[in-house]
């Protein structure tokens, strides 16, 4: 860990692909902010034009299969890769060789849950002298800066940031204001619903020996999983992409930052200029300036940060909403760097493929349904579309029993009484995800909408925060 207590060296890779790195720092990125909606509206006139294209070219079919096998050979890659083993645990007696940490939260309104957060990340097993923790007030209008003031007083190491009231810059906003005040070699960020178990700061340092790991992600888990459907469907679906994630890491492509439980490099976030205050997702954004500028962003599988999942229907169409504006606006943002081959070919061709699965094919299937329709054929994007629900069924169930094997391992462990363990197995992990594979349908429409709303209606950027309650039941 002694490379982590000097400067970094410039991230550098194998790849042929170069270009000037002074050049990859925030005035570069910030070139690509402005004109948002008229991206968005070339983009939409784009997917649609060409899905409706398809339907009466005569060499369609065969463009369609040859993506459809492209897509084949990257998803085999993906599902047969072999992930490093986890990283060990550090246990040194050496102070030195454990990483300075600052830890960040913004909150605004989060009087339920900010105590039971404080108490979780003063009581860490880490030197306490090797970290400390700051939690950011965004003006919050209940209780928040009282329980806070109350904590301060307990827990030495907690640092209390107060926003003005016309501060903006969102989430984004409130962490720019103090990282650069932190002396953490490495930023780590959970948001105020977190449950953080306790040697997770051992768990993940180890990872940054790595020169190259400008971010490490936590897996999420859902602490209220068993509320109702929509929370069992949360569930589900981030075991899914934990596991994709792990599994497109392991073959040299692109880790994702989800938010909580995200740790950041000090050398990377300078590199990229901190948060961008322009977008509504903060995580995926800083998730494309640190590819661009060469960093690799890996994964922590276990132990996961826990958090509440969204109890109706109503509050999960908003944040996924949210989630598809913040990621589609991203690619609008940042596609010339991208198409310059910024990141190395490898991460290229795994965003090319997700961008297809994620972005593309739910707008187009719109279309494609509708000339189906008028013209009582079958959809043109259907081979895709098939392959991308059997690659979801095959990587959800890989994913819910590496989950469930780790729930086994981790009740064993504290020695839970079997009639209180959850139910587990294939049989479990089928059904799990069956309806996990039917959850996911409603990125569908989440995602056409999201991209005919950004091509017409200019978007107001502001804070829009999810209510937490303070659920500790799993």
């Amino acid at each position: 860990m002694n490379s982590l207590l000097s400067d970094l060296p410039e991230p550098q890779d194998n790849l042929d692909d170069t270009f000037d790195e002074s050049e990859v720092i925030e005035p570069l990125f910030d070139r690509g902010m402005s004109g948002r909606r008229q991206k968005a509206a070339v983009a939409l006139t784009m997917i649609w034009g060409s899905t409706i294209a398809l339907h009466f070219i005569s060499w369609s079919l065969w463009l369609i299969w040859g993506i459809t096998a492209l897509m084949s050979i990257h998803g085999l890659r993906v599902l047969l890769a072999r992930p490093l083993p986890p990283a060990k645990l550090l246990t040194s007696d050496a102070p030195e060789d454990y990483p300075y940490i600052s830890l960040l939260v913004a909150a605004k309104n989060e009087e339920a849950v900010i105590a039971s957060l404080v108490k979780d990340l003063c009581s860490l097993d880490y030197p306490k002298d090797r970290y400390d923790l700051w939690f950011v007030d965004d003006n919050s209008t209940d209780r928040t800066p009282e329980v806070l003031a109350q904590l301060a007083k307990e827990y030495p190491q907690l640092h209390i940031v107060r926003r003005a009231a016309n501060a903006g810059g969102g989430k984004s906003g409130a962490l720019n204001e103090v990282w650069e005040q932190t002396q953490g070699e490495i930023i780590a960020v959970f948001d105020a619903d977190a449950q953080v178990p306790k040697e997770l700061l051992r768990r993940v340092a180890p990872l940054f020996e790595r020169e190259t790991v400008g971010a490490v992600q936590v897996r999420k888990a859902i602490a209220n999983s068993m509320t109702n459907l929509w929370t069992r469907g949360q569930t589900a679906e981030m075991a899914f992409d934990s596991y994709v994630q792990q599994q497109r890491i392991a073959i040299g492509g692109i880790g994702e930052l989800r938010g909580n439980g995200q740790f950041v490099r000090r050398t990377a976030l300078e590199h990229c200029g901190g948060w961008n205050e322009e977008t509504i997702t903060d995580d995926l954004d800083l998730t494309l300036r640190l590819h661009i500028s060469r960093w690799d962003i890996d994964l922590l599988m276990t132990p996961p940060v826990g958090e509440e999942g969204v109890t109706t229907s109503t509050a999960l169409w908003h944040q996924r909403n949210r989630w598809a504006e913040g990621g589609y606006q991203r690619y609008l943002d940042y596609w010339r760097l991208l198409a310059r081959n910024r990141m190395g070919t490898g991460k290229s061709i795994d965003l090319a493929m997700f961008m297809m699965s994620q972005y593309i094919l739910p707008t187009a299937s719109i279309p494609d349904l509708l000339m189906a329709f008028v013209r009582s054929t079958p959809p043109v994007l259907a081979p895709i579309t098939s392959l991308m629900i059997t690659f979801s069924l095959i990587n959800m169930f890989l994913g819910i029993r590496a989950t469930q094997k780790e729930t086994v391992r981790s009740q064993n462990a504290a020695g839970i009484a079997r009639s209180r363990r959850l139910p587990i197995g294939v049989a479990n992990a089928m059904a799990q995800t069956l309806f996990g594979t039917i959850y996911m349908l409603h990125w569908i429409p989440v995602m056409a909408t999201t991209t005919l709303r950004m091509a017409i209606r200019p978007k107001r950027l502001k804070w829009v925060k999810t209510v937490h309650h303070g659920s500790t039941h799993g």
